[in-house]
């Protein structure tokens, strides 16, 4: 058999190389790895909600209102977690939430970054007027707190699901297109990017075909991020009443009508609470997992 078929029987593609380095220096984060199977869990309970949750969400027991969880006095294995003051179980309701609470940060990051990309991408390459007057928008926007500039978004647009998704993506919206414009920067004076424009290349192919696949690791790592906080925010507004509105099963909104049984049923506060700090913590820790990857700085 020549050598040279050898050697291309041996030697791994490509693809399959990267993807191996990719793993490996991923998985030497323990966790990385925590966050990434909490993520994936996650996402699973999202989309077998339906097949998971042991009652209907908005399905009221009214004699069984503010049952405590199953190892208390007074609990039943028919609510593991309890009702709330409605008879509502707590435990469909929090499956449920997850596929809301996803759904609304998959939204949300997904508009954003796709915004954030373009306007990124036409700063940095023709900079001049229009980078100064896209970059000067977003440093207006990271001046006002994140949370009050949702909410004056919501109070133009009117409280609402949809409403508080687009406030949430307008958000986070300075940071890709910061992320985007510093990563163009940074690779327009390199040399294939000369090569690409001698060759003929145009400046929508220069932007999106050249550039833009070499500025994609920051803003993995930023969409990570960004689901942590599109969450959060998620649960703010909800918590004011101007995100999902009532009987949604969104957790900021359960945490809304829970909180003056605080004192005699703990519960029905303390696992919402709970659902957003696990949720939060796995996007960030899986973020962080992705950014000593990704990053060849941090690798060596």
């Amino acid at each position: 058999m020549p050598e040279a078929v050898i050697a291309e029987r041996i030697t791994p593609a490509p693809e399959a190389s990267a993807w191996r380095e990719f793993w490996q220096a991923y998985s030497q984060s323990r966790g990385a790895l925590i966050g990434l199977a909490l993520v994936i869990a996650l996402i699973l309970l999202a989309v077998f909600a339906d097949v998971v949750s042991p009652h209907p969400p908005n399905e009221q027991y009214r004699e069984f209102t503010l049952t405590p969880p199953a190892w208390h006095e007074g609990g039943t294995a028919n609510f593991v977690l309890g009702t709330d003051p409605v008879g509502r179980d707590m435990l469909s309701r929090l499956i449920h939430g997850t596929r809301l609470s996803l759904l609304i940060g998959l939204i949300s990051v997904t508009i954003s970054l796709v915004l954030g990309v373009v306007l990124g991408l036409l700063a940095g390459y023709f900079r001049g007027l229009l980078e100064t007057t896209i970059m000067r928008v977003m440093d207006v926007m990271l001046a006002l707190p994140s949370l009050l500039l949702a909410i004056a978004v919501v109070a133009i647009l009117g409280p609402g699901l949809i409403n508080a998704m687009y406030a949430i993506a307008i958000v986070l919206l300075p940071h890709y297109v910061r992320l985007t414009r510093a990563a163009v920067l940074a690779e327009t004076g390199k040399e294939y990017v000369a090569s690409s424009r001698i060759a003929g290349a145009g400046p929508i192919r220069l932007m999106f075909a050249t550039i833009l696949p070499n500025c994609v690791a920051p803003l993995i790592v930023q969409a990570t991020l960004g689901f942590s906080s599109a969450i959060l925010d998620a649960a703010a507004l909800g918590f004011l009443g101007l995100g999902a509105q009532p009987p949604t099963p969104e957790w900021g909104s359960m945490l809304a009508g829970a909180l003056e049984f605080i004192q005699r049923a703990s519960w029905v506060v303390t696992f919402p609470g709970l659902a957003i700090l696990i949720t939060v913590l796995a996007f960030n820790l899986m973020g962080d997992g992705l950014r000593d990857a990704l990053d060849p700085k941090l690798k060596r």
